[in-house]
């Protein structure tokens, strides 16, 4: 067993005959938070949709020794739970409901009828994403942020190794934002492995591991958050200088002015 769980070989993708991703290779650990960031466009959803398997790629992904591409489709649903942009639900569904869904690639169809085991997993992930109130309320009914949380709910009740978060914190307060970052540091903290798309290069540097920074289609740094949002870096790929400080232990990067 290799000691890294997820790896990213040679990924290439084009989409309408232009290329988004270009020769991306990383590897990382079982558990952990690793930041995806980069300027706008630069292929970060790309990255995650590509890595799932729900884009047509060249390369490689491992997960757990196992080539993606040979994995079924419920396969792939159990391996990564994926929050996309915007997650948005079109259907007024009880909020408790919406949650259920994420239990779907373990064979509960009805959120009416769930296994107790089922029901345990979505009581879980609602009280850890703070929705447990709005249960019976109707998730087309609610704010933004509270869709944010609702949906994170259903990615966090797949309970799976993988958790693929593309931008969770982009319609949130800044509480809600930290509590989002705090409980994708707890999920990874408890054995899963989160990578997060975030343009919150401060929320980064605090919570992650590992950052990757991709630019253009191409990686172009992977390490600590030190490491890689250095201030050559931020100052090529990003256009701007930071204010860098330290308070509990924890990194402080603010983006402070045009480089």
């Amino acid at each position: 067993m290799s000691e890294n769980y997820l790896t990213v070989q040679a990924i290439n993708v084009a989409l309408g005959g232009r290329t988004v991703l270009q020769d991306v290779s990383f590897m990382l650990p079982r558990a952990g938070v690793a930041a995806l960031v980069g300027p706008n466009g630069a292929g970060k959803t790309t990255l995650l949709k590509a890595i799932s398997g729900l884009l047509p790629h060249t390369g490689t992904v491992i997960a757990s020794d196992r080539d993606v591409s040979a994995m079924t489709p419920r396969m792939r649903a159990k391996q990564f739970s994926y929050l996309p942009q915007g997650h948005a639900v079109h259907w007024p569904l009880p909020v408790h409901d919406v949650v259920a869904l994420g239990r779907y690639p373990h064979g509960a169809t009805d959120p009416s009828r769930l296994s107790e085991a089922d029901e345990r997993a979505v009581a879980d992930a609602m009280a850890a994403a703070d929705v447990v109130a709005l249960a019976d309320r109707r998730v087309t009914e609610l704010s933004g942020g509270e869709r944010s949380r609702v949906a994170l709910a259903r990615v966090l009740a797949v309970q799976a190794p993988v958790v693929l978060a593309d931008e969770p914190i982009a319609s949130l307060d800044p509480r809600h934002q930290i509590d989002v970052m705090k409980l994708l540091r707890k999920t990874a903290d408890s054995g899963a492995l989160v990578i997060v798309v975030t343009h919150d290069l401060g929320l980064a540097a605090r919570f992650a591991d590992q950052v990757l920074v991709v630019s253009e289609g191409r990686l172009v740094a992977q390490g600590t958050p030190a490491e890689a949002l250095s201030d050559a870096l931020l100052r090529d790929v990003f256009r701007v200088s930071a204010f860098r400080a330290a308070t509990g232990g924890e990194a402080v990067i603010v983006p402070w002015a045009e480089a």
